[in-house]
């Protein structure tokens, strides 16, 4: 930033305007207001280092998550502000500002084929820096989609389990859809009878009084609420990589049902090999431990 903050200083002090200053400089048209206020700075203190600032500076927290976000957006460039903001328990405004402000990172429109790509954008610092198998897409407006629950382990992987449309997951019907169902019997079916440690997130439908007292009857070892720390995806495997992977190989191309969507996520689903599952789960001890030295900061 500050070389070329100085780029832009000598040129303008060689006569050049704004305009060929981007050109000369090879940034993008996005950029123009940093020159714009590198010149004013300039001409009105003589300096082109940033003015001290009053207010809070920025907390560990805020900076370890910038990098969580910058290695987000560099693996898949299609993620949605509002969706990193929900996966990563922030809000949307914090996370607006910490990808536009502190990363300096725009979204930029694809360019548009046969179907109308409207709102359809990637993220990058230019749009020359986007990888040439993102710059061109068809996409159906308004896609639906599906709530699905899943459930693995080094022994095996549970079925999928597909929400109803318009359902919203509380303590009641998870019990009805998922523990009763599917993970009662699970120490019999999938463990043959030997001990294991059951372990979910902290969504409120899992947390609560019913299914916390459910548990408790029905497993012989869970871990706890109070046991588990909250807003942690970087220590649940299904959020850290099996999500992500089942994702990737079901979506590579479009559907034209939600039939369709779940049928190719059962096919997917049930291609994973176990030893992804098993390394994804023998990861979270290491992880367990960075999280711990980035004193309870995200890590990814």
């Amino acid at each position: 930033m500050e070389r070329e903050r100085s780029a832009i200083v000598e040129l303008f002090t060689k006569g050049h305007p704004s305009r060929e200053i981007l050109k000369i400089l090879k940034l993008p048209l996005n950029r123009r207001k940093f020159v714009y206020r590198t010149i004013r700075r300039y001409k009105d203190t003589g300096k082109v280092e940033d003015m001290a600032r009053s207010g809070r500076p920025c907390s560990v927290t805020t900076l370890s998550l910038g990098k969580v976000i910058a290695q987000r957006i560099r693996r898949n460039p299609r993620r949605s502000i509002r969706k990193m903001a929900l996966d990563l328990k922030v809000s949307r405004c914090a996370m607006t500002k910490i990808v536009k402000r502190d990363l300096g990172i725009s979204s930029f429109k694809r360019k548009k084929e046969a179907t109308n790509v409207q709102n359809d954008r990637i993220l990058a610092s230019s749009p020359s820096k986007v990888d040439e198998k993102f710059r061109y897409v068809s996409r159906i407006q308004n896609p639906k989609s599906v709530m699905v629950w899943a459930g693995v382990s080094k022994m095996g992987r549970t079925p999928l389990v597909f929400v109803p449309q318009g359902v919203k997951i509380n303590s009641i019907n998870y019990r009805e859809m998922v523990l009763e169902p599917v993970l009662k019997n699970i120490g019999r079916d999938m463990f043959g009878g030997t001990s294991f440690v059951f372990h979910q997130d902290g969504a409120p439908a899992h947390t609560s009084n019913v299914t916390q007292s459910w548990l408790h009857d029905n497993f012989p070892g869970f871990i706890t609420k109070e046991e588990w720390p909250p807003y942690s995806p970087d220590l649940n495997p299904m959020d850290y990589s099996v999500w992500s992977i089942l994702e990737t190989k079901a979506c590579v191309n479009s559907h034209t049902s939600i039939k369709s969507l779940k049928r190719k996520l059962c096919q997917e689903w049930n291609k994973i090999p176990q030893k992804t599952l098993r390394a994804a789960i023998e990861a979270l001890p290491d992880r367990i431990t960075r999280v711990i030295q980035n004193e309870g900061g995200y890590i990814e």
